[in-house]
């Protein structure tokens, strides 16, 4: 464990992931050509990455159910072969209703991606580096917001959109081979986790689907689930989608500000994210106090943002962008909730059910925000005034739909997390006191 290999493993796990993130985030500094290729609306525009979103959302549990029979390997090497299809097929792409299909590979591939490589680490790594090593892999994964935000940027508005999206394509074709030639499901020297177990690894369907009952009844799988919606999906939404034509047409930002702002969005997260791991292997009976903590931070940001008569000023853009890039690798708590409250042999459904809570706020904030710059911009029109789309003030009413579906999302996750410790003072003996008896009990005993 933690051996050389395992690095070695982690890393060609982490190079395929990290142009997963590219394909999916592909979208999001190209929505504007889009419109002006396929000639379509904002709600249309949003529904090449609404479908993305569902299909990655919808595919979860099943990954995670077929992760815990088949291993990580063959779901990886898959995953790069359906995004390089889909890019291909966007690259290539005629009318929306082809590029549609193409997104709908992408997020297919993407869906195959992510909760097999945190299923891989928990193969590979043991004890506190374990939490820790997740928040890399997720935070540098997201380079490839980067990829997507500077190089693929660059290629598309010098050498068009199908040099750029066959190129893009490629990387998923290189990252198939390394995968299929270099990675290993698991340490051979390892014990077999729940080896006690009579039928460790889901021996038949039947088991699996048994394993995703068991993993969907556990309160901390549900904490995590809602962890994960509350905190990635404002975030995601920004950089998937309606953080670009935000910032250029409704912020009057060039596209060189733009891209650079979304990359900030990928540094913000991989600063945050060592410090947040440390957090969360030191006081695990307190990342549910993080969440909670991320989620205030970024809608005290946003309402700071929308409420600004005009245009907020530039710091405060790099100040919602750096909050949002914090929101990311928060969402990977979520992870860590179904690491431990989940044995090791339904860890892959836990997973595929934890990550589909960002994914699924996401889409449904997706569609109703571009759904409302429509019916905005159709009243403006109606009205007499000239059509302008992505105007600051549509986005600021638009983007109003956050409030509501994260506001959902705390209410059920303070919910799992009392039923959690419910759970946790039944089973295991232990109570977790609220956090302000905590820190008098730390102050008192720092000042005895």
């Amino acid at each position: 464990m933690n051996s050389r290999r395992s690095w070695l493993i982690w890393g060609v796990a982490l190079f395929a992931y990290v142009i997963a993130v590219m394909q999916r985030t592909s979208l999001g500094v190209s929505g504007i050509e889009a419109a002006h290729r396929f000639d379509v609306s904002a709600s249309a525009l949003s529904s090449l990455a609404v479908v993305q979103l569902i299909v990655y959302a919808a595919l979860q549990i099943p990954t995670g159910v077929l992760l815990d029979r088949v291993g990580p390997k063959v779901l990886i090497a898959a995953g790069a072969v359906l995004m390089f299809a889909g890019q291909t097929t966007l690259a290539l792409a005629p009318s929306i209703g082809i590029a549609i299909l193409g997104r709908i590979l992408v997020g297919a591939g993407d869906a195959l991606t992510f909760i097999s490589v945190i299923r891989l680490l928990a193969s590979w790594f043991r004890g506190r580096i374990l939490p820790q090593v997740s928040q890399w892999t997720g935070n540098i994964g997201q380079l490839g917001q980067v990829l997507s935000a500077i190089p693929l940027s660059l290629l598309l508005h010098r050498l068009g959109w199908q040099p750029a999206f066959l190129s893009a394509a490629a990387l998923s074709l290189i990252a198939s081979v390394l995968v299929i030639v270099l990675l290993s499901n698991g340490n051979p020297t390892r014990p077999p986790a729940d080896a006690a177990a009579p039928e460790s690894g889901a021996a038949n369907w039947r088991g699996a689907v048994h394993q995703l009952r068991e993993s969907l009844a556990r309160p901390g799988t549900q904490l995590g689930f809602w962890s994960h919606f509350v905190t990635q999906s404002s975030g995601t939404v920004f950089s998937l989608l309606w953080g670009f034509p935000l910032l250029t047409a409704g912020l009057g930002y060039s596209p060189g500000t733009a891209s650079a702002l979304l990359t900030l969005i990928v540094a913000a997260g991989v600063v945050s994210g060592p410090i947040l791991g440390i957090l969360t292997a030191r006081f695990p009976l307190r990342r549910s106090n993080l969440v909670i903590a991320i989620v205030v931070m970024i809608g005290v940001t946003w309402t700071t943002v929308l409420l600004w008569p005009g245009h907020p000023p530039f710091w405060l853009v790099v100040t919602l962008v750096v909050v949002l890039g914090i929101g990311g690798p928060g969402s990977l708590i979520g992870f860590d909730f179904a690491r431990t409250f989940n044995p090791m042999r339904s860890l892959g459904s836990a997973n595929g059910v934890v990550n589909v809570g960002g994914f699924l706020a996401s889409f449904v904030m997706m569609y109703l925000i571009g759904l409302v710059l429509d019916i905005q911009n159709t009243a403006r029109v109606a009205g007499g005034a000239a059509s302008e789309v992505f105007a600051w003030d549509s986005f600021r009413i638009a983007l109003l739909v956050q409030y509501l579906v994260i506001g959902t999302g705390m209410f059920f996750l303070v919910r799992a997390r009392r039923l959690t410790r419910v759970k946790l003072h039944a089973e295991e003996g232990i109570t977790v006191a609220p956090l302000w008896v905590s820190l008098v009990r730390f102050w008192r005993r720092r000042t005895d």
